[in-house]
């Protein structure tokens, strides 16, 4: 299992060993399931981009993936919204474990009441928030019109920039496939960094209602 979850988290075996419909099954999952936001979904995505415009291991042209990574990412987040609809408050009183922090939801939440529905765009970009805004957004119980719409501006804007962006580099500077590892660690860097400064933020104003 664990080893199982080791090569998850690795976006370069992730396409390798599971191609195309691994591809998609996390993007889905990263986008609505509780257990999917340790899911490499940005790292993965410009991956998916790059190596599409060079070994093309997926065997599809990069409009044709473009399409169906953001038809994984929309319904991924629709399941979360129904799931989220489904369970209700009753989710913030869930105890703790080894997959779930009740502070992750109290960290969307807080984003929601800055941001409103515009969390479901700017949450794509941002780990964790990513997974559980489509779920908080049932829980309170967005409008489904005005969720779908969001829900969709928000994986068009995500999956295109991220995946048309690889591909063109990937075209671009076709030796840059020698260095894919580099590219994933510092897309670990900037998604830590950006997760730890949101935590931060989330502290600082858990400490001024306190």
């Amino acid at each position: 299992m664990w080893e199982f979850l080791k090569e998850l988290t690795d976006p370069q075996s992730i396409i390798r060993e599971g191609g195309m419909i691994l591809l998609l099954l996390v993007i889905f999952a990263e986008n609505g399931l509780i257990v999917g936001f340790f899911l490499p979904g940005d790292s993965l995505i410009f991956l998916a981009g790059v190596i599409t415009a060079s070994a093309n291991p997926l065997n599809t042209e990069i409009e044709h993936l473009a399409l169906l990574m953001f038809m994984a990412a929309a319904a991924g987040s629709l399941f979360g919204y129904l799931f989220g609809r489904r369970v209700g408050k009753s989710l913030f009183q869930r105890p703790d474990s080894f997959l779930f922090k009740k502070k992750y939801l109290d960290m969307t939440q807080v984003y929601y009441e800055k941001h409103g529905g515009k969390t479901l765009i700017l949450g794509r970009f941002l780990p964790i928030i990513r997974t559980f805004a489509p779920i908080v957004a049932g829980v309170i119980r967005v409008p489904f019109g005005t969720f779908m719409i969001f829900n969709l501006i928000g994986a068009a804007l995500w999956i295109g920039s991220l995946s048309f962006l690889g591909y063109f580099i990937g075209h671009r500077f076709p030796w840059i496939e020698s260095y894919l590892g580099y590219i994933i660690i510092g897309f670990i860097l900037v998604t830590t960094s950006i997760l730890i400064r949101q935590y931060w933020k989330h502290t600082q104003e858990q400490k001024k209602k306190s």
